[in-house]
Protein backbone atom coordinates (compact mmCIF):
# COMPACT_ATOMS: atom_id res chain seq x y z
CA UNK A 1 0.00 0.00 0.00
CA UNK A 2 1.55 3.33 -1.04
CA UNK A 3 1.37 6.51 1.05
CA UNK A 4 -1.69 7.98 -0.71
CA UNK A 5 -3.61 4.71 -0.42
CA UNK A 6 -2.63 4.35 3.23
CA UNK A 7 -3.93 7.85 3.98
CA UNK A 8 -7.17 7.15 2.11
CA UNK A 9 -7.78 3.98 4.13
CA UNK A 10 -6.77 5.58 7.44
CA UNK A 11 -9.17 8.50 6.92
CA UNK A 12 -12.14 6.32 5.93
CA UNK A 13 -13.44 5.52 9.42
CA UNK A 14 -14.94 8.84 10.48
CA UNK A 15 -18.03 8.56 8.30
CA UNK A 16 -18.71 5.14 9.87
CA UNK A 17 -17.87 6.13 13.46
CA UNK A 18 -21.28 5.20 14.92
CA UNK A 19 -21.28 1.79 13.21
CA UNK A 20 -17.64 1.26 14.24
CA UNK A 21 -18.54 1.97 17.87
CA UNK A 22 -21.51 -0.39 17.72
CA UNK A 23 -19.98 -3.32 15.88
CA UNK A 24 -16.20 -3.49 16.37
CA UNK A 25 -15.03 -5.92 19.10
CA UNK A 26 -13.20 -5.00 22.27
CA UNK A 27 -9.82 -6.55 23.13
CA UNK A 28 -9.04 -9.63 25.21
CA UNK A 29 -8.17 -8.45 28.73
CA UNK A 30 -5.38 -11.02 28.97
CA UNK A 31 -3.79 -9.50 25.86
CA UNK A 32 -3.93 -5.99 27.30
CA UNK A 33 -2.49 -7.17 30.61
CA UNK A 34 0.41 -8.85 28.77
CA UNK A 35 1.03 -5.70 26.74
CA UNK A 36 1.27 -3.62 29.93
CA UNK A 37 3.10 -6.14 32.13
CA UNK A 38 6.65 -4.67 31.71
CA UNK A 39 5.52 -1.02 31.80
CA UNK A 40 7.27 1.01 34.53
CA UNK A 41 4.04 2.64 35.72
CA UNK A 42 0.25 2.95 35.22
CA UNK A 43 0.12 5.92 32.81
CA UNK A 44 -1.10 4.70 29.40
CA UNK A 45 -1.73 6.44 26.10
CA UNK A 46 -4.23 4.82 23.73
CA UNK A 47 -2.88 6.14 20.43
CA UNK A 48 -5.17 6.14 17.41
CA UNK A 49 -7.91 5.36 19.91
CA UNK A 50 -10.81 5.40 17.45
CA UNK A 51 -14.12 5.20 19.28
CA UNK A 52 -12.49 3.88 22.45
CA UNK A 53 -12.66 0.10 22.12
CA UNK A 54 -9.20 -0.39 23.64
CA UNK A 55 -9.61 2.65 25.90
CA UNK A 56 -12.58 1.00 27.62
CA UNK A 57 -10.57 -2.16 28.31
CA UNK A 58 -7.72 -0.10 29.74
CA UNK A 59 -10.14 1.75 32.02
CA UNK A 60 -11.62 -1.56 33.18
CA UNK A 61 -8.12 -2.75 34.10
CA UNK A 62 -7.45 0.35 36.21
CA UNK A 63 -4.92 2.12 33.98
CA UNK A 64 -4.52 5.90 34.05
CA UNK A 65 -5.60 6.46 30.46
CA UNK A 66 -5.39 9.34 28.00
CA UNK A 67 -6.70 8.78 24.47
CA UNK A 68 -5.47 10.49 21.30
CA UNK A 69 -7.37 10.23 18.00
CA UNK A 70 -7.03 12.25 14.76
CA UNK A 71 -10.51 11.77 13.28
CA UNK A 72 -13.17 14.18 14.63
CA UNK A 73 -16.04 11.72 14.09
CA UNK A 74 -14.27 8.91 15.92
CA UNK A 75 -13.20 11.27 18.72
CA UNK A 76 -16.80 12.44 19.18
CA UNK A 77 -17.94 8.83 19.65
CA UNK A 78 -15.10 8.15 22.09
CA UNK A 79 -16.03 11.18 24.19
CA UNK A 80 -19.71 10.20 24.11
CA UNK A 81 -19.09 6.63 25.27
CA UNK A 82 -16.27 7.41 27.76
CA UNK A 83 -16.95 10.93 29.05
CA UNK A 84 -14.59 10.57 32.02
CA UNK A 85 -11.53 9.77 29.88
CA UNK A 86 -9.20 12.55 28.81
CA UNK A 87 -9.49 12.41 25.01
CA UNK A 88 -7.39 14.67 22.79
CA UNK A 89 -7.19 15.43 19.09
CA UNK A 90 -3.82 14.38 17.73
CA UNK A 91 -1.96 11.72 15.79
CA UNK A 92 0.93 9.32 16.18
CA UNK A 93 3.07 11.79 14.27
CA UNK A 94 2.08 14.76 16.48
CA UNK A 95 1.15 13.66 20.02
CA UNK A 96 -0.19 16.48 22.22
CA UNK A 97 1.57 15.28 25.40
CA UNK A 98 4.77 16.34 27.21
CA UNK A 99 8.05 14.45 27.18
CA UNK A 100 8.20 11.25 29.29
CA UNK A 101 4.57 11.67 30.34
CA UNK A 102 3.33 8.06 29.90
CA UNK A 103 4.65 4.61 30.81
CA UNK A 104 3.08 2.75 27.89
CA UNK A 105 1.65 3.54 24.47
CA UNK A 106 -0.92 1.05 23.14
CA UNK A 107 -2.53 1.08 19.72
CA UNK A 108 -5.56 -1.07 18.94
CA UNK A 109 -5.83 -1.99 15.25
CA UNK A 110 -4.08 1.31 14.48
CA UNK A 111 -0.30 0.90 14.44
CA UNK A 112 -0.25 -0.09 10.78
CA UNK A 113 -1.51 3.41 9.92
CA UNK A 114 1.43 5.15 11.63
CA UNK A 115 4.32 6.68 9.67
CA UNK A 116 6.98 5.27 11.98
CA UNK A 117 9.75 7.46 10.55
CA UNK A 118 7.93 10.35 12.25
CA UNK A 119 5.81 8.52 14.82
CA UNK A 120 8.69 6.44 16.25
CA UNK A 121 10.66 9.42 17.60
CA UNK A 122 7.42 11.08 18.73
CA UNK A 123 6.28 7.98 20.66
CA UNK A 124 9.77 7.61 22.16
CA UNK A 125 9.63 11.28 23.22
CA UNK A 126 6.46 10.92 25.30
CA UNK A 127 7.44 7.53 26.81
CA UNK A 128 9.15 7.34 30.18
CA UNK A 129 12.50 5.50 30.32
CA UNK A 130 11.97 1.78 29.66
CA UNK A 131 8.42 2.53 28.54
CA UNK A 132 6.44 0.09 26.40
CA UNK A 133 4.95 0.41 22.91
CA UNK A 134 2.42 -2.27 22.02
CA UNK A 135 0.20 -2.79 19.01
CA UNK A 136 -2.89 -5.00 19.36
CA UNK A 137 -4.87 -6.57 16.54
CA UNK A 138 -8.12 -8.52 16.71
CA UNK A 139 -7.83 -11.53 14.40
CA UNK A 140 -10.40 -13.89 12.96
CA UNK A 141 -9.38 -17.44 13.90
CA UNK A 142 -9.10 -19.03 10.47
CA UNK A 143 -8.08 -22.35 12.03
CA UNK A 144 -11.86 -22.78 12.38
CA UNK A 145 -13.26 -24.12 9.10
CA UNK A 146 -16.18 -21.74 8.64
CA UNK A 147 -14.04 -18.72 9.56
CA UNK A 148 -11.49 -19.73 6.92
CA UNK A 149 -14.35 -19.95 4.43
CA UNK A 150 -15.59 -16.52 5.46
CA UNK A 151 -12.12 -15.05 4.91
CA UNK A 152 -11.97 -16.55 1.40
CA UNK A 153 -15.44 -15.28 0.47
CA UNK A 154 -14.79 -11.82 1.90
CA UNK A 155 -11.64 -11.23 -0.16
CA UNK A 156 -8.35 -9.65 0.89
CA UNK A 157 -9.75 -6.10 0.98
CA UNK A 158 -12.10 -7.12 3.79
CA UNK A 159 -10.05 -9.83 5.54
CA UNK A 160 -6.35 -9.43 4.79
CA UNK A 161 -3.28 -11.30 6.04
CA UNK A 162 -3.02 -9.00 9.05
CA UNK A 163 -6.54 -10.06 10.09
CA UNK A 164 -5.88 -13.78 10.66
CA UNK A 165 -3.43 -15.64 12.93
CA UNK A 166 -1.74 -17.29 9.95
CA UNK A 167 -0.48 -13.96 8.61
CA UNK A 168 -0.44 -11.36 11.36
CA UNK A 169 2.95 -12.24 12.88
CA UNK A 170 4.81 -11.71 9.62
CA UNK A 171 2.74 -8.63 8.78
CA UNK A 172 3.39 -6.90 12.12
CA UNK A 173 6.79 -8.16 13.33
CA UNK A 174 8.58 -5.07 12.02
CA UNK A 175 5.72 -2.60 12.46
CA UNK A 176 7.73 -0.55 14.98
CA UNK A 177 10.67 -0.09 12.58
CA UNK A 178 10.65 2.95 10.26
CA UNK A 179 10.92 2.12 6.58
CA UNK A 180 13.07 5.13 5.69
CA UNK A 181 16.36 4.11 7.32
CA UNK A 182 15.77 6.24 10.43
CA UNK A 183 17.22 4.47 13.49
CA UNK A 184 14.75 2.32 15.43
CA UNK A 185 13.84 3.72 18.85
CA UNK A 186 12.70 0.38 20.27
CA UNK A 187 14.17 -2.98 21.22
CA UNK A 188 13.54 -6.56 20.15
CA UNK A 189 9.87 -7.30 19.43
CA UNK A 190 7.83 -9.88 21.30
CA UNK A 191 4.57 -11.29 19.92
CA UNK A 192 1.82 -13.25 21.63
CA UNK A 193 -1.78 -14.31 20.93
CA UNK A 194 -4.70 -14.59 23.33
CA UNK A 195 -8.09 -16.28 22.84
CA UNK A 196 -10.99 -13.94 22.20
CA UNK A 197 -14.45 -13.95 20.66
CA UNK A 198 -17.40 -11.73 19.81
CA UNK A 199 -21.09 -12.54 19.97
CA UNK A 200 -22.60 -11.85 16.56
CA UNK A 201 -25.53 -12.61 14.32
CA UNK A 202 -25.15 -12.94 10.57
CA UNK A 203 -26.42 -9.36 10.14
CA UNK A 204 -24.18 -7.88 12.82
CA UNK A 205 -21.11 -9.73 11.49
CA UNK A 206 -21.78 -8.29 8.04
CA UNK A 207 -22.08 -4.87 9.70
CA UNK A 208 -18.75 -5.43 11.46
CA UNK A 209 -16.95 -6.33 8.23
CA UNK A 210 -18.53 -3.28 6.58
CA UNK A 211 -16.53 -1.06 8.99
CA UNK A 212 -13.17 -2.33 7.69
CA UNK A 213 -11.15 0.24 5.77
CA UNK A 214 -10.83 -1.91 2.65
CA UNK A 215 -14.63 -2.15 2.45
CA UNK A 216 -15.29 1.50 3.35
CA UNK A 217 -13.20 2.74 0.41
CA UNK A 218 -14.78 0.39 -2.16
CA UNK A 219 -17.03 1.83 -4.88
CA UNK A 220 -20.67 1.36 -3.86
CA UNK A 221 -21.37 -1.43 -6.35
CA UNK A 222 -18.30 -3.43 -5.33
CA UNK A 223 -19.05 -2.98 -1.63
CA UNK A 224 -22.63 -4.20 -2.02
CA UNK A 225 -21.46 -7.21 -4.03
CA UNK A 226 -18.85 -8.08 -1.39
CA UNK A 227 -21.30 -7.77 1.49
CA UNK A 228 -23.86 -9.76 -0.50
CA UNK A 229 -21.42 -12.65 -0.91
CA UNK A 230 -20.72 -12.58 2.82
CA UNK A 231 -24.43 -12.61 3.68
CA UNK A 232 -25.03 -15.57 1.36
CA UNK A 233 -22.10 -17.49 2.86
CA UNK A 234 -23.27 -16.92 6.44
CA UNK A 235 -26.80 -17.98 5.49
CA UNK A 236 -25.41 -21.21 4.05
CA UNK A 237 -23.48 -22.29 7.17
CA UNK A 238 -25.19 -24.07 10.08
CA UNK A 239 -22.89 -22.29 12.53
CA UNK A 240 -24.10 -18.84 11.50
CA UNK A 241 -27.43 -19.18 9.72
CA UNK A 242 -29.70 -18.78 12.75
CA UNK A 243 -29.50 -16.52 15.76
CA UNK A 244 -26.42 -15.59 17.75
CA UNK A 245 -23.03 -17.29 17.57
CA UNK A 246 -19.52 -16.55 18.78
CA UNK A 247 -17.04 -15.43 16.14
CA UNK A 248 -13.80 -17.25 17.09
CA UNK A 249 -11.00 -14.71 17.43
CA UNK A 250 -7.62 -14.10 18.97
CA UNK A 251 -6.03 -10.82 20.03
CA UNK A 252 -2.46 -10.59 18.77
CA UNK A 253 0.05 -8.30 20.50
CA UNK A 254 3.36 -6.86 19.34
CA UNK A 255 5.33 -5.48 22.33
CA UNK A 256 8.60 -3.52 22.31
CA UNK A 257 10.51 -1.52 24.90
CA UNK A 258 11.79 2.02 24.38
CA UNK A 259 15.58 2.09 24.06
Amino acid sequence: MDQDERLLHASSFGAAAVAYSEHRPDYAQAAVRWALQPAPGPRVLDLGAGTGKLTATLVALGAEVVAVEPDPGMLTELRRSLPDVRALSGSAEAIPLPDASVDAVLAGNAMHWFDMAVAGPEIARILAPCGILAGLWNLMDDQVDWVAGLARVSGSAAVGPRDTPAGWRAETAGMHVPKSGVPARFGTPEQAEFPHGQRRTADSLVATIATRAGVLVMPDEEREATLGRIRAFLASRPETARGEFTLPMTTGVLRVRRL
